[in-house]
């Protein structure tokens, strides 16, 4: 009987240099959106995805010094949807992140929305998750954006598979799968009708391995959530929802402390953590080498609700 593979020892023998063209992609990606809109936004939410697509836009727009760092500010705002219910240390990251590059940051509050009547809860601490879209359609709509970048990848999920890397939305900031344009010899699309933007993504072609790969080799910083650490949880049939402020156990709920890190970070209520010892991009690298589930499969109870969950959801104007 073989022995069972050690991932670690895979490490030294996965070849980089795919990552090469993939980041050459997303840079002409990026510079196609720069110049082909007026009023394009990078989508920020300080998650694993949306730092890599900063540092490729970085790469894109910046200028390296002699020193070899990257100079200057970007030529785009950042955005993010803040539900009210992200994880504090992402939060206090991203903060620190736009603090230091001196890049613009706009955000959006769902609080506001719920404020202004425009999403209206069911109880307090129903996941503000899928209102999310009519916080993103309200920033729209205020700052005229017409197009904006993010770092959704066709391998996290089967609705996300369909999209295009430009991504049409109508006036009412829906998606159809039945009018996503052709992308053939990768020349974009990018005509609007008054009303419409697009939703743009130059990581569509990377994988979960390809975006820990990169922030390996280009030192990315990420929240700490990403690496293991001792969380409060309460097990929810195959799942660990992390005890928060928004998520307190129910009355027969058994709170242990685990170590866990998290494969993807959102709405406190709907991000649960994956059991893990690995502290470092090159442990975690070893754990997705050999994961069975996509992130969102493994960690996001929003999209456990249906089959169509995400794909709903993406009609009616998310990212």
């Amino acid at each position: 009987m073989n022995a069972p593979i050690d991932p670690i020892r895979l490490l030294p023998s996965i070849d980089h240099r795919h990552l090469d063209a993939l980041e050459e992609e997303a840079i002409y990606v990026l510079r196609e959106v720069a110049g082909a809109f007026e009023r394009p936004a990078l989508l920020f939410s300080g998650g694993k995805d949306s730092c890599v697509v900063l540092r490729l836009a970085e790469k894109a727009f910046k200028r390296r010094g002699a020193d070899g760092r990257l100079h200057g500010r970007l030529p785009l705002p950042l955005l993010h949807v803040d539900t009210g219910h992200n994880f504090p240390e992402v939060i206090a990251f991203r903060d620190a992140l736009v603090a230091a590059s001196g890049d613009e940051l706009r955000v959006a509050h769902l609080d506001d929305s719920i404020a202004r009547g425009s999403v209206r809860l069911a109880h307090a601490l129903e996941s503000r998750n899928p209102h999310q879209s009519v916080a993103l359609l309200e920033a729209v709509e205020q700052h005229r954006f017409d197009c904006l970048i993010g770092g959704a990848r066709r391998d996290e999920e089967k609705a996300r598979a369909k999209e295009r890397i430009f991504s049409h939305r109508d006036s009412f900031g829906q998606w159809s799968p039945k009018e996503q344009r052709p992308e053939l010899w990768s020349l974009f699309n990018t005509r609007l009708r008054p009303g419409e933007h697009f939703r743009t993504f130059p990581i569509s072609n990377w994988t979960e391995l390809d975006v820990w790969l990169y922030i390996a080799r280009e030192a990315i910083a990420l929240p700490g959530l990403y690496y293991s650490h001792p969380r409060q949880v309460v097990r929810r049939g195959e799942l660990l929802q992390p005890v928060t402020a928004v998520t307190p156990p129910r009355d027969g709920d058994r709170v242990e402390t685990v170590q866990v890190r998290f494969r993807t970070v959102g709405d406190m209520t709907c991000t649960c953590p994956v059991a893990s010892d690995a502290t470092d991009a090159a442990a975690v690298i070893a754990e997705t080498l050999t994961a069975t589930l996509s992130e969102r499969g493994a960690t996001r109870m929003d999209d456990r609700s249906s089959d169509s969950a995400m794909e709903r959801r993406k009609k009616e104007g998310y990212f």
